[in-house]
């Protein structure tokens, strides 16, 4: 006689299947751990100056071969029109090699910051300009806000921060890969201060840091797509008008800050006095207007030492900006960077 009951054994195995595969990812992400753990053992070995020289060489080296290379070639050629091929060549290789070195860098990053603010060494590996800054904002009980871009290692601002007491958290994107993102993470904790990672809901964490008197650091140079358009290297960028939006509420103080590649593998980080924002008709601060001011500080900072950036981000998308909001832009009035005497 026929069983009149369904046969269990195909729901069998899709859950065995299903099981496996799980297992398999666990096991795959904990050996992805364990490889880049030991490349970064390796690194950590080399020294900091060896593994920045290995990085740098190596992803320079490669550079032709990886596909958002064309993305590089078409940033430069667009923020410098007419630019010879030799030249858009070095800005290119020049900004693979500054990522190079960065991501080499990570495995001394407890030990790279070597800046002693009350006895600071000319040889050192680390110089400061601007450290005053740093102090004024521990000492002034504000909160307050910083801005800073992928140039030179872009890392080093908030070990400076952690190492001088000032409570900050820097605002951070976890790099996609989930193993890296875990190694990269244990990396950062150890030498840094506070972090929060720029996910959904995150600005209200964000929110809290300045409710209790604390400092947010963050990059503004990546796209963002629900952003505010504002001028950037001669075309318009949507950029995160959270920093603005923030400055509005808390009318706090907004400092940029960056970091500089020297010769003989050294690092000048530079804090900017605060910003003389942009206010509207009713007195609060513009939020576009700032962070087409912000981003005006970050684009000068681009053209200074344009070897320096991460050229190979897709930082415009014309596609994603609306008519109408590429007509505010182009009625908004240009925004120079203005700073407050201190």
């Amino acid at each position: 006689m026929a069983s009149s009951f369904p046969d269990a054994a195909p729901a069998h195995r899709a859950g065995t299947l299903r099981k496996l595969k799980q297992f398999a990812t666990r096991i795959g992400a904990a050996l992805m751990i364990g490889l880049i753990r030991a490349v970064f053992g390796f690194l950590r070995a080399l020294g900091p100056e060896r593994a920045s020289d290995l990085g740098g060489w190596l992803l320079r080296s490669v550079s032709p071969l990886i596909p958002v290379n064309r993305v590089a070639y078409a940033n430069v050629r667009a923020a410098y029109p007419g630019i010879a091929d030799a030249e858009a060549r070095r800005l290119v290789r020049g900004g693979w090699e500054n990522l190079g070195r960065t991501v080499a860098e990570y495995a001394h990053l407890k030990t790279l910051f070597d800046y002693d603010y009350h006895n600071p060494d000319p040889n050192g590996r680390i110089e400061v300009v601007g450290i005053e800054h740093f102090i004024a904002l521990k000492d002034d009980d504000k909160p307050g806000l910083i801005f800073s871009a992928h140039l030179g290692n872009w890392e080093l601002p908030a070990i400076c921060a952690a190492t001088y007491d000032l409570d900050t958290t820097a605002v951070f994107r976890a790099p996609n890969d989930p193993a890296i993102a875990a190694v990269v993470h244990e990396i950062r904790s150890g030498a840094m201060g506070g972090l929060a990672a720029a996910k959904q809901g995150a600005a209200f964490a964000m929110q809290g840091v300045l409710e209790n008197g604390g400092h947010l650091g963050m990059l503004i140079d990546q796209h963002f797509t629900r952003g505010v358009v504002v001028p950037f290297l001669g075309r318009p960028a949507l950029t995160n008008p959270i920093l603005g939006k923030f400055v509005r509420r808390f009318e706090c103080p907004v400092h940029g800050v960056r970091v500089i590649r020297l010769p003989n593998r050294r690092f000048r980080i530079e804090l900017t006095p605060p910003l003389d924002l942009p206010r509207d008709a009713s007195g609060e601060i513009d939020v576009t207007g700032a962070m087409a001011m912000m981003t005006a500080v970050v684009e000068g900072w681009v053209r200074e030492h344009p070897e320096q950036w991460l050229w190979m981000h897709r930082r415009w998308r014309p596609n994603l900006i609306s008519a109408e909001a590429l007509a505010r832009f182009r009625d908004q009035p240009q925004q120079k960077p203005v700073f407050k005497a201190t």
